[in-house]
């Protein structure tokens, strides 16, 4: 049995796309390892499914695994990879494309440059919701291997810890990235994202990704560092995140309203692989 496949990418976040609204997607954690290698496999940083609905009011049902074969509930440049996707396979003729993820409903809209905008919903800073076992403020020193940190925690659908960096070439990723992932205060484990404060405007920023390691980019990552700079008053309401992979434009208003995110999603190659 053969099992087709589009290869994406999001600012150099890649995904194996794979349309199940005909045939049930049923494979492990194993055989996801196996896809996810980047040497004896297909190689990506996460894998997309696209399904039916489960509910009404939505066209598809967006379901995201890491390259450690996990379920995760969200993620960014993903869902813009999977608008691209189902526009351009045909699979829906809307530019503004209604789905459902393990985390709630989002809406994505295609631009007519090709890019695609994101409503993200509202940032929530509640510790159960991430979870963190922490009572609610705007920063928590934790200890790491490098000493003494101060993070913003909030969730964009997934979990994230944010902190502030004097450069982000510089920063310890490898070192505070895998030790914060795996904290015991971080039950589900955390994205960690490390971010660099170049003006109100503008922000570098790195990502280590629970379950991935440091990619190139993540979608939910600069959504989580918009919403963690915003509320320390360090930004303003339109903010360019530079990540390894290239930009994205985001905006927020701050409590009460959702996140936006907009940037580009491109098809690399299609492929088969045998199962």
């Amino acid at each position: 049995m053969t099992l087709k496949f589009t290869k994406m990418h999001g600012l150099g976040n890649d995904f194996m796309v794979v349309d199940a609204t005909a045939i049930p997607f049923d494979f492990g954690p194993q055989q996801i390892r196996r896809w996810a290698d980047r040497n004896f496999g297909i190689g990506f940083d996460q894998l997309l499914v696209v399904e039916p609905p489960s509910q009404a009011g939505v066209e598809f049902r967006y379901r995201i695994f890491n390259a450690d074969g996990s379920e995760v509930q969200q993620c960014g440049n993903g869902a813009r990879c999977f608008a691209r996707f189902v526009y351009d396979k045909g699979l829906t003729q809307n530019k503004e494309i209604v789905v459902e993820t393990a985390s709630g409903v989002i809406v994505l809209y295609i631009e007519d440059n090709g890019w695609v905008r994101v409503n993200m919903g509202e940032p929530n800073f509640d510790p159960q919701v991430l979870p963190f076992e922490q009572a609610l403020q705007e920063k928590y020193p934790l200890q790491t291997p490098v000493g003494e940190v101060e993070i913003g925690a909030v969730s964009m659908g997934n979990p994230h810890a944010v902190l502030l960096v004097d450069e982000v070439e510089t920063a310890q990723v490898e070192v505070i990235g895998p030790f914060l992932e795996s904290h015991p205060l971080f039950p589900e484990r955390v994205n960690v994202g490390f971010a660099e404060c170049v003006d109100r405007q503008h922000v570098r920023l790195r990502v280590y990704e629970r379950g991935s390691a440091e990619t190139l980019a993540c979608g939910t990552g600069a959504c989580a560092a918009m919403a963690v700079l915003h509320q320390w008053n360090l930004v303003d309401d339109q903010v360019l995140i530079s990540l390894p992979g290239g930009d994205l434009q985001i905006v927020w208003n701050g409590p009460g309203g959702p996140l936006w995110m907009t940037g580009p999603a491109e098809t690399v190659f299609e492929g088969e692989i045998e199962v």
